[in-house]
């Protein structure tokens, strides 16, 4: 790819999160799902992770998804719309937070039930994005999580978050962990995506890569 095609994708991916994005509904059961009439990206992580800063940072609207101190807050599918049906609209999906949460074996039951059959029926989702805090690295519930996606054909792809926390050389080792990780799931994207939300690192080439899942890349 020339650097202009690069340049064009960033450009294309700035204008996508340019449109105005909304807090659409929280879903708890299959039947509140809105209708898969427009692409669908969801982004998956541990609690802490970073999902509800990062969200906001792509749509650069701080106050789009609520962020906690408190572990597990998220429990349920939340949906935000950005753009209209009209202007290749997206709906953006926040899974909830698993790994810290505490809650009942009973509601992680359910969770993960709705997780499977959400995943399962969604033809419009074209791609999942598993955020690994980078200070951490992959750990035993984002395993599960993957196995989930490996199970239910769901194509995602690893956003390892944080990156200022760590040094570069720690940065270079987290990467090359994750990518021997991921070598042979077979619904895992081979590209991983770096990024901080606090510095801005990688988000705009996140959002180049939901543009091209929106438009065709």
């Amino acid at each position: 790819m020339t650097e202009a095609e690069k340049a064009a994708r960033i450009e294309r991916g700035r204008l996508l999160f340019a449109k105005r994005a909304d807090f659409m509904l929280g879903v708890v059961a299959l039947d509140q799902l809105p209708p898969g009439d427009m692409v669908e990206v969801s982004f998956a992580g541990r609690s802490n992770v970073g999902k509800s800063s990062l969200l906001n940072a792509l749509t650069g609207q701080n106050g789009l998804a609520r962020t906690s101190n408190t572990p597990g807050r998220t429990q349920e599918v939340n949906f935000f719309t950005l753009g209209t049906k009209g202007e290749d609209g997206l709906y953006l999906s926040d899974l909830p937070g698993y790994g810290y949460a505490k809650v009942s074996r009973s509601l992680v039951k359910e969770w993960t039930k709705l997780l499977k059959s959400y995943l399962r029926g969604r033809p419009n989702l074209r791609r999942a994005f598993v955020l690994v805090d980078s200070r951490h690295g992959i750990k035993d519930s984002d395993g599960e999580i993957m196995d989930m996606l490996d199970e239910c054909a769901v194509s995602y792809q690893i956003v390892l978050t944080k990156v200022d926390k760590i040094k570069k050389t720690a940065q270079e080792e987290v990467l090359k962990k994750t990518q021997i990780a991921i070598a042979k799931r077979v619904a895992a994207h081979p590209d991983i995506i770096i990024t901080s939300s606090e510095k801005g690192d990688g988000i705009a080439e996140l959002r180049a890569v939901v543009a091209d899942l929106v438009y065709g890349g």
